[in-house]
């Protein structure tokens, strides 16, 4: 028997809006809260936070890939993770975004971005999604960081090395290890 009923995405919601108010904005997020009833008849309260689509970049290149590290102040440390962001605004093309991000973050281009999948990042308070992209064939291009970005180091570091430290804990970023497991599960297909 299935986890997911496969006729579940036709199913009426089991969650019903009353009402919504915004409670904060900036240009990068918004938050509401809504008034809610669930479908038992208990009503309540859902907060959202709500976030422009994202990219996350695996830039590879000769068994090496591409991290960035940087200051993280949710968690006050310092966190290495694969390239990835969104813009103050909403995209037309996630390739437009991932390739911008890549340039931003390490100063690298790519001859060839490869579309793996799209990921909700934390679907249970967050609404956004993230693009996830294979970057190949790099090469050095021009990059101007956003002052938010002023501690980042970006570096190539071999795969094996990458693996080692998402195992050992050294990679906590949840985004960094789902798009290494999706780009995993893409490349077994490839042959």
């Amino acid at each position: 028997m299935p986890l997911i009923d496969s006729n579940a995405s036709d199913a009426q919601p089991s969650i019903t809006t009353l009402s919504s108010r915004e409670v904060y904005r900036n240009r990068w997020m918004r938050v509401r809260e809504d008034e809610i009833l669930r479908d038992n008849g208990a009503k309540g309260i859902y907060s959202v936070v709500e976030k422009h689509d994202g990219a996350i970049i695996l830039p590879i290149e000769n068994d090496r890939i591409w991290l960035v590290e940087q200051f993280r102040y949710t968690i006050q440390q310092r966190a290495l993770e694969l390239p990835q962001g969104s813009w103050e605004m909403e995209i037309e093309d996630p390739e437009e975004l991932a390739r911008g991000e890549m340039r931003e973050e390490t100063g690298m281009d790519a001859t060839e971005m490869t579309q793996l999948g799209t990921l909700w990042i934390a679907y249970g308070f967050l609404r956004q999604r993230q693009h996830v992209y294979l970057a190949t064939g790099l090469k050095p291009a021009y990059s101007e960081r956003d002052a938010e970005e002023h501690d980042l180091i970006a570096r190539p570091v071999p795969i094996a090395e990458f693996e080692r430290m998402m195992l050992d804990g050294a990679i906590r970023d949840n985004c960094t290890l789902a798009a290494w497991g999706l780009y995993s599960l893409w490349k077994a297909r490839q042959g």
